[in-house]
């Protein structure tokens, strides 16, 4: 018979000595004794982990850390009352100083349910709202949303809204984020008694039933806000420009130009607003400001736009914030980017081309494409002195099939949404069979090229001929050239500027 030894774990029974078992508990095995070490080890790597990790803020994160949550509090102070919970449940930042200088307000979790960039009243019975939100969750989860407004005097009780709909305006461009525009519409004015109150939307993680929500006040309107008279012509402006994301390294004397050209082509009841994504530099800022002074031009910080990965630098979101936040502003808002330039045919003037188009909501313009970088060989003449819709005087003539580049304008009062190129979120009629009376120039590129725009001179081509470059046909256009002299005394004039 064997002889168990003692080291795996059993030992003879011997004269008032310790059983097997007794020994075993008092003396564990190398195998036992291995596996405490690594548990201690693996426990002791987790801990350091941990604070490698977690982001050290100061020493109040810690007291946080260490404090009871306000359940404990209770529990450890049973006497004290409980406070009910503030409205709304999330943390309102602070509305910035400048009123231009805008802000994002997230809510939800991860890729953010809503971004709130604006909301706007649209009229008596509704109210628009305006932001981002998680793309994969519109295509999968399909989110909706529900309005409530909230008098602000206790005594009245909260009214839903009668229908509250979602439209996704970029057309699936959106990155992380998409575009979204809900419409809360109510039966009745909801602050008829004109006391105030606020617009509650509820933001729904999906169409199944029991989903999740987020409950947040996107707008509020204090007592005596509301005046009827402001949804009704006559307006302010008779056109209205919104711009979109200026972004990158843009040229000032471009952006000169070009707000010199469309404050004289629009008239003096216009005004101009524009998106800084980043674009408008110290320079720009010094050509803008004196039409910001003089009321004609409106520069918003859209900066902090860049923490939302959408469309081209959230574009779509852009313009419509500027649609419904200017909705009554104006009888017409023009979209279009500044490298392209209006013009009204020959022998019409800009005003009988829009009071020609008052039936229809809306119309597309047809582009003329110039190039950017092709001008007229003269020896003597000196370019730089000239102004770049001045001397880019070549008119592209072949196209892409099918090729149709269009920009447009609306009456904003009848649309719900908007895009880039047109709307498809309207009430009424749109007009595309236009470029017998308005046309655009559109020099692409020209914006973002920081010298002299003139890179390739040709010889003045003959009356009537046409002239080929890179595999490409032109023709000589000196139509926008020849109001240069115009434009540059209007702007001497308005803006009493010093520069030649």
């Amino acid at each position: 018979m064997r002889k168990d030894s003692a080291f795996n774990g059993s030992v003879s029974p011997t004269k008032g000595g310790f059983s097997s078992a007794a020994l075993t508990y008092l003396y564990p095995s190398c195998l036992e004794i291995k596996r405490f070490f690594f548990a201690v080890c693996f426990m002791v790597s987790l801990l350091m982990i941990f604070f490698l990790i977690h982001p050290y803020d100061s020493s109040s994160s810690l007291r946080r850390c260490i404090q009871p949550s306000p359940s404990g509090r209770a529990l450890l102070n049973p006497t004290q009352p409980k406070k009910p919970p503030s409205f709304p449940p999330t943390i309102e930042k602070l509305a910035p100083l400048d009123p231009n200088k805008r802000s994002f307000k997230a809510y939800g979790k991860a890729a953010a349910l809503f971004v709130q960039m604006g909301a706007y009243r649209g009229g008596p019975l509704t109210f628009s709202v305006v932001g981002l939100s998680s793309k994969p969750l519109h295509d999968f989860a399909k989110p909706y949303y529900k309005c409530e407004w909230v008098p602000a005097s206790n005594s009245s009780r909260p009214i839903k809204a009668n229908k509250a709909f979602k439209m996704l305006p970029d057309w699936g461009y959106g990155h992380v984020y998409t575009v979204v525009v809900v419409n809360c519409t109510f039966a009745e004015n909801p602050n008829s008694d004109n006391a105030g109150g606020k617009l509650v939307v509820y933001a729904y993680y999906g169409d199944s039933r029991g989903a999740d929500y987020e409950r947040f006040v996107a707008l509020e309107e204090a007592a005596g806000e509301f005046d009827a008279s402001k949804y009704s012509p006559p307006y302010k402006y008779d056109i209205l420009y919104c711009g979109s994301s200026l972004y990158g390294d843009l040229n000032a004397d471009r952006v000169r130009e070009w707000m010199a050209y469309h404050a004289f082509v629009f008239g003096p009841k216009s005004h101009f607003v524009f998106h800084d994504a980043g674009g408008v530099s110290p320079a720009v800022r010094a050509v803008l400001e004196p039409w910001v002074r003089a009321g004609r031009a409106t520069v918003q910080d859209i900066r902090d736009q860049a923490m939302y990965d959408g469309y081209y630098y959230n574009q779509f979101l852009v313009v419509n914030d500027c649609l419904h936040r200017h909705r009554h502003a104006a009888n017409w808002t023009f979209f279009f980017d500044v490298d392209e330039y209006i013009h009204v045919m020959e022998g019409r003037t800009l005003e009988s081309v829009l009071d020609g188009f008052k039936d229809y909501t809306q119309f597309t313009i047809e582009q003329n494409t110039m190039s950017s970088s092709m001008c007229v060989r003269h020896r003597a003449r000196n370019h730089s002195s000239q102004w770049g819709f001045e001397k880019l005087v070549f008119q592209q003539t072949t196209r892409p099939p099918g090729h149709k580049d269009r920009k447009y304008a609306i009456q904003a009062r009848n649309a719900y949404a908007t895009g880039v190129h047109m709307s498809e979120n309207i009430m009424g009629k749109s007009l595309h069979r236009t470029e017998s009376k308005i046309r655009y120039y559109h020099y692409h590129n020209s914006i973002n090229v920081m010298g002299e725009p003139c890179r390739d001179f040709l010889p003045m081509p003959k009356r009537g001929k046409g002239i080929r470059h890179k595999g490409r046909s032109y023709v000589y256009d000196g139509t926008l050239k020849a109001l240069a002299r115009t434009v540059k005394d209007f702007e001497k004039r308005l803006i009493r500027s010093s520069r030649a």
